[in-house]
Formats: C-alpha cells, sequence, structure tokens
C-alpha cells in the first residue's frame, strides 16, 4: 500500500490538523509521514531518515502539535514552552516556523523564532508573552537560557531537525546541553538524512528506544532530479555558459564557494538585465530574509548562494540547481541539489567543472552514487539551451545599482565589476508564508524585510548564527 492509498485521519491526525492541511492543499501523506506518524502520534520517540525534500517538516510539525493542541493547549507560561524545534540553521528555523504557523492556529497555538544574527529584544518580549512552540538554532537559545531568559522544564515535544548538519557545524556540544535542559519523560524526535558524525551519540544519550524509520538510503539521489556535467574549456567559456544557464525564466540556485564570489555574481548578473539576489554568511538578517523573499515572490528568478542555503532554502519550483563551483565533499553536493526536485517534482541539476577538476568531480560523484558522462560545451550548445529554456526579458538595472558600478570602477581605478551585491528597497511590512509546507514547502514569501548591508556581530552572534 503507497501514501496515496492512506489519508492522514486513518494515520490518527485530529480533525483540526486535517482541515488545516487541506486548506494549505496537503491532501495525502508522503512516505515519511506514513511511517512515521503512528508512532510518533502515539507519543514515542522516532528517528526519522530520509534524504532533502522527502516530507520531514510535516512529519514531526503534525504530531507536535497534534499533542500540544490536545490536553495542553491553553497552558502557555511566560518563557516555558511546551514545544521546541532545533534546526542548524536561521533559514531553515524560518521555513519550519512558516509550516508549524497555521497548524498551531488551529488549537490557537503560537509559534516563535529564537536566532542569532539580530537583536534578541523581540524574542525575548515574544517569550514574556507567552509562547507554545519555540524553533530555534542553539548558540542564541543557549544565550538565552544562560540569561535566564527561557526554561525549558516545560517542554513536552522537543525536535532535532537535520541532525547531521548540526553535527557538521558542530554544534553538537550545544545541542546536547540544550536536550539536557528539557524533562527526561518528554517526546524526542530526530529528523535526519544520516545518523554518523555524532548523531549516534546524541541518539543513544536522549533517544535510546526510538523507533527508526527510513524511507531512503543515506545520502541517496533523487530519482526525479537529472543530473548533467557541463566541461568548459577555460574560465571565461566557463563565465559565458553561467550567464546563459541564469537567462532562463524560471528559478534558479547558483551555488558558489565564496561569500565574495556569490556577492559579485549576483550584482553581474543584474547589471546585465538579469535579476538576481544573493545569500551568504556575511548578508545580515534582514538582508538574508529579504533576498530569500524577494527570490521566493519571484521578482529575483536567480538566487547566488553559498552552502548556507544548501539545506535552508524551501522555495516551490526551483527547476534548476547551477553548481558554479563544484563542492568540496558529496553531501553537500547532495543538498544543494535538493534545492530542486521538491515535494514529487522533477528538477535538473548542473556541474560546471575545468578540465584540471575532472578528477575531483570524478570521485566526488562516485562517493554521492551518481552515474554522469561529462559534456564539453559552450554558452552556444545546444545541451545548455535545452536546459536554459525560454529566455526572459531583459530587465534593466536601477538608476542605484548602474551608480553602484560607476563608483566601482572610480574607487578601483579601472573598470572592474564591483563586488557589492544587487541594492534592493529595506524595510515593508511582515507578511505571513501562507501555510505548511509540503517536503520542499510553500513559497516563504512572508519574511520580515530587513537593511541591506551587513552589519558587524557581536561575538555571540557570530557563534549563534548558522
Amino acid at each position: 500500500m503507497t501514501s496515496a492509498d492512506i489519508s492522514f485521519a486513518a494515520l490518527g491526525v485530529s480533525a483540526p490538523l486535517v482541515k488545516a492541511l487541506k486548506r494549505a492543499g496537503i491532501t495525502e501523506p508522503f512516505p515519511i509521514q506514513t511511517d512515521t506518524l503512528p508512532d510518533s502520534l502515539a507519543g514515542r520517540d522516532v528517528l526519522g531518515r530520509g534524504r532533502t525534500g522527502s516530507g520531514k517538516t510535516l512529519a514531526f510539525a503534525i504530531p507536535m502539535v497534534n499533542r500540544l493542541g490536545g490536553g495542553l493547549a491553553g497552558r502557555r507560561a511566560p518563557s516555558r514552552p511546551t514545544g521546541l524545534v532545533l534546526a542548524p540553521t536561521r533559514e531553515l528555523a524560518t521555513q519550519i516556523a512558516a509550516a508549524l504557523e497555521p497548524l498551531a492556529a488551529a488549537y490557537r497555538m503560537t509559534v516563535t523564532t529564537i536566532f542569532g544574527g539580530v537583536p534578541q529584544n523581540r524574542q525575548v518580549r515574544a517569550l514574556r508573552a507567552g509562547v507554545d512552540i519555540v524553533v530555534a538554532c542553539p548558540g542564541r537559545l543557549e544565550d538565552l537560557m544562560n540569561q535566564r531568559l527561557i526554561s525549558l522544564d516545560a517542554v513536552e515535544v522537543t525536535v532535532i531537525d537535520e541532525a547531521d548538519h548540526m553535527a557538521d557545524l558542530g554544534f553538537l556540544p550545544g545541542v546536547t546541553r540544550i536536550l539536557a535542559a528539557t524533562p527526561n519523560d518528554g517526546q524526542r524526535l530526530l529528523f535526519s538524512a544520516t545518523l554518523d558524525n555524532g548523531v549516534n551519540k546524541l541518539v543513544s544519550r536522549f533517544l535510546p528506544d526510538a523507533k527508526l524509520h527510513s524511507v531512503d538510503e543515506a545520502n541517496s539521489p533523487v530519482a526525479a532530479m537529472t543530473h548533467h556535467v557541463f566541461e568548459t574549456a577555460s574560465v571565461e567559456a566557463k563565465r559565458e555558459v553561467i550567464h546563459r544557464l541564469a537567462s532562463g525564466s524560471g528559478r534558479r540556485i547558483l551555488f558558489m564557494r565564496t561569500k565574495h564570489q556569490a556577492r559579485k555574481l549576483a550584482k553581474q548578473l543584474t547589471l546585465a538585465g538579469i535579476p538576481a539576489v544573493d545569500l551568504h554568511g556575511n548578508l545580515s538578517q534582514g538582508a538574508r530574509d529579504r533576498n530569500l523573499a524577494i527570490f521566493a515572490a519571484g521578482d529575483a528568478r536567480v538566487l547566488v548562494a553559498t552552502d548556507v542555503a544548501a539545506r535552508g532554502v524551501h522555495v516551490d519550483d526551483v527547476e534548476l540547481v547551477v553548481h558554479v563551483d563544484p563542492p568540496a565533499e558529496h553531501k553537500a553536493y547532495l543538498h544543494r541539489s535538493g534545492r530542486t526536485a521538491r515535494a514529487g517534482n522533477s528538477g535538473d541539476v548542473i556541474t560546471l567543472v575545468l578540465p584540471g577538476e575532472r578528477r575531483d568531480l570524478a570521485d566526488l560523484m562516485r562517493k554521492a552514487k551518481i552515474t554522469v558522462t561529462p559534456q564539453r560545451v559552450t554558452a552556444n550548445s545546444p545541451a545548455v539551451a535545452e536546459l536554459v529554456g525560454t529566455i526572459a526579458p531583459f530587465v534593466a538595472p536601477s538608476y542605484s545599482e548602474r551608480a553602484a558600478r560607476e563608483d566601482d570602477r572610480r574607487s578601483s581605478g579601472g573598470p572592474r565589476q564591483g563586488s557589492g551585491g544587487p541594492r534592493q528597497n529595506s524595510g515593508g511590512p511582515h507578511r505571513s508564508s501562507g501555510g505548511p509546507r509540503q517536503g520542499g514547502g510553500r513559497r516563504n514569501g512572508g519574511v520580515a524585510q530587513g537593511q541591506s548591508r551587513a552589519k558587524p556581530r557581536t561575538r555571540s552572534a557570530r557563534r549563534a548564527a548558522a
């Protein structure tokens, strides 16, 4: 029996949540939800392993709200949440909260986010007003715990999402301290693509009797995703291919190795009539939120990102992912690639390679269990044109963007492209995301607007930012 033959109601999901899911257009569970919900709804600890885009967010959001919305609903107390979700990055925390909010609203429960890179005052005010579910990054949460601004002694359900990425970022010691502050008899749900790199130690201590559900082999590629390797003869030829691949009318994400190069490419594309925004660790939280919202809304169809976006970006209908710079290891390749072909949709992934990078890329693809024959291409090759699709109309850069380019030229003493990102209007009202996401999720077009320039961070903010 497939997940399409089983309804959420048949799995034991409460009627208010079934209605909330239906309003969001979600009527059938994904395999990881079908597998895990019977145990998680029954209050058991669960380990869920599934590839990116498999529907893990709703697999833990549904049982959390289902439990907290029952006998615990309406019992919120200042600074003492009953639900806690830990996420490795700010972007992922924001997306999880967007998925939780419409479900929690079915029981008149509240959700708030806690992460670094922004002043803590708003977060503290939300906690003091009373909140049911907190979605947090470990660094800022620990800061607030140490200041005694939040207590975890009332938490009934704890979720650790993307646990393997927590380990990659060095967050497991903090996660361990946070879990130790939650009640031993609370329910714990851990979701991850893999259970290695220290995650198993976390499991043995805090979830020793958890039920394991694995819907895919660890790090398995997505069947609906088509992989391509394009080799170019030179750096200049590669640059031309990049601009051609960015020129299509659909959404696409271009991954770069460094923050500087991501910022520079986004500006170059925008000045060439291809609206693009950047996403990387040097941006302030307001700028991250703003750029991601612009991309999700379709006002810029190209997102140029570093690996900060490899797991935290869940936007509908990303038809193409381009590895402009091949990643250093195969797990990063799979997570980057997972920004397309989400929630059952198809997508294409292109890796651009220079002749001297052939051997390293072949080793990476072997570890990722992907077989693909490299093609030598130019910007005018039929294989490139096929993936570009319909060329989008030219969009003239704004006066401020052209002026910024002239400033760069004058300050450098020569005609070079600047490294600053395209400048967008800052400020604006906060908009709701509109509903929970299934796997890849609903469009996150409702994040708060902010300033476009990065600000110096304090030591604690740098530690808390993911």
